[in-house]
């Protein structure tokens, strides 16, 4: 790190007066911190990795005090690195200021196949971190799991179950599959025995039947995992807890279970059952027409991925799907984040790993997915060709949960006239920031349900321009981010 980067690293920290997603603070003034690997491990398993900024005392307000040996810190600094799995090398810069020295040591992040990064002598479990804003949480044992199958291969739904017997299994669903599995296949499984066709399948491992031919072959697969099923309901609403006109806490609620396809089915149903009816006329013909609340296409494609893509390990054997109404949106969240190294940025923009190919392809056998990779391509298209606002896409390594909004412009604002809507709330959203303001601000502001949308609709693209600035450019996603316009700080500036 440059000089001049450290000095407005040092200065930024000041002027906040709070550490971030990226940003640690040490003060190392009598003595190099007995703990770092926490710190250490935390910055290597995130995607941005992170810097320790030695020098500055936060319970002085973060006063520059400067540390107490930069060359024993830095060979303390390469000490710990080396008692963490895998080995983390700090780059190490060192600045002086008004005869203080000042120690900044960029953490850079691991591959997501060489996590979880964590301290040797504590092992995975109790020596791998995570950041979580300004501080290092311990990782969760699924969280350390989930690194290690991505790293192993592991996939699930090809784990043998040993209590599934071949009476929990409809044979007639599995003859009917391996039939459509042979079209176009002249030589395939000539040569097979029963179970050598079974097992090259995925259906059996070690002569034990498998987690995808129970979800999708089982006779009832809920008599094995109660709850490998959906949970879906419509509460009164924005948020959980609220109660209806007759103090009812959910306006509907039912438990879908059976095979994967049923599933499907039965949350549809539930979704249609669950949608309102707008009446729209066009401007242009005077045609009516009416309009679900939700494309079903969207709502298809979001509950297909959770059922396909789901985690389906020990660690989440015993989590449903959840499908909730509320009144201005949906959200369908399943057990597992993204899997691998793909990130929410990178969601249906390129080729992702996948965690459960075997059932993938299965489901496209059966004519249930495309497996083309078009699943959050089509969400994103028949919620804009809908009119409504664009998916939103929430991630931790734990759960993945999509939400689709069903409210984006003001009453009586038609879709049509949305793009000069959205001209003058460019021009009132930089008046706005005049003065910093947060994301759940500015979605206030533009009367937007989705801070995600507003994000990505308005206030990104006046980023890019240069015409609205962030408070931590660094951390995009920082909860504490500010945003203002660039006329606005420029003014501040000058009148310093």
């Amino acid at each position: 790190m440059l000089e001049e980067e450290i000095r407005e690293l040092i200065e930024k920290v000041r002027r906040q007066q709070c550490e971030s997603q990226c940003v640690e603070v040490k003060s190392a003034a009598k003595g190099c911190p007995e703990r770092l690997y926490d710190t250490l491990s935390a910055f290597a398993n995130q995607d941005d990795g992170g810097v320790i900024l030695f020098g500055l005392d936060e319970s002085q307000g973060f006063a520059k005090v400067g540390v107490y040996d930069a060359q024993s810190l830095q060979t303390r600094l390469a000490e710990a690195g080396e008692e963490m799995t895998p080995i983390v090398r700090p780059v190490v810069s060192i600045y002086v200021e008004e005869g203080k020295q000042f120690v900044v040591a960029e953490i850079p992040p691991l591959d997501v196949s060489e996590r979880p990064c964590f301290k040797t002598a504590r092992g995975r479990l109790k020596g791998a971190f995570i950041r979580v804003g300004e501080a290092d949480k311990p990782m969760s044992e699924y969280e350390v799991y989930s690194y290690e199958a991505y790293r192993r291969q592991t996939h699930d739904e090809l784990r043998p179950l040993p209590d599934v017997t071949e009476a929990l299994i409809d044979e007639t669903l599995v003859e009917a599959y391996l039939a459509l599995r042979q079209q176009g296949r002249t030589n395939f499984a000539a040569a097979m025995t029963r179970e050598q066709l079974w097992s090259t399948m995925g259906l059996l491992r070690e002569g034990k039947f498998t987690m995808l031919a129970l979800l999708l072959f089982g006779c009832y697969p809920q008599a094995t995992f109660p709850q490998l099923g959906i949970v879906a309901c419509r509460v009164a609403g924005e948020a959980m807890g609220g109660l209806g006109e007759n103090g009812e806490r959910f306006l509907d609620s039912v438990r879908i279970e059976g095979r994967l396809p049923e599933m499907l089915e039965g949350a549809l149903a539930f979704a249609k059952r669950n949608m309102r009816t707008a009446i729209h006329v066009s401007p242009q013909t005077g045609t009516r027409e009416d309009r679900d609340e939700y494309p079903l296409d969207a709502l298809r494609e979001s509950i297909l991925n959770a059922l396909v893509h789901r985690d389906y390990s020990v660690y989440t054997e015993n989590q449903p799907i959840c499908l909730t109404f509320f009144s201005n949106r949906v959200e369908i969240q399943n057990p597992g984040g993204l899997y691998g190294r793909l990130t929410l940025d990178q969601l249906g923009k390129t080729q992702p790993d996948t965690r459960n190919p075997a059932l993938v392809v299965a489901m496209e056998t059966l004519g249930q997915t495309e497996n083309r990779y078009s699943g959050i391509p089509r969400i994103r298209r028949a919620m804009a060709e809908a009119g409504l606002p664009e998916p939103c896409f929430d991630d931790t390594r734990e759960r993945f949960r999509v939400t689709l909004y069903n409210r984006v412009l003001e009453p009586g604002l038609g879709v049509e006239s949305g793009k000069k809507h959205e001209a003058r709330s460019e021009s009132a959203l930089l008046a706005f920031c005049a003065t910093p303001r947060t994301k759940q601000e500015i979605a206030a502001f533009l009367g937007i349900a989705s801070i995600g949308y507003a994000l990505r609709r308005y206030v990104s693209p006046l980023v890019e321009k240069g015409v609205l600035v962030m408070a931590f450019p660094e951390t995009p996603r920082s909860r504490k981010q500010r945003y203002q316009a660039r006329s606005a700080v420029d003014g501040d500036r000058a009148l310093q």
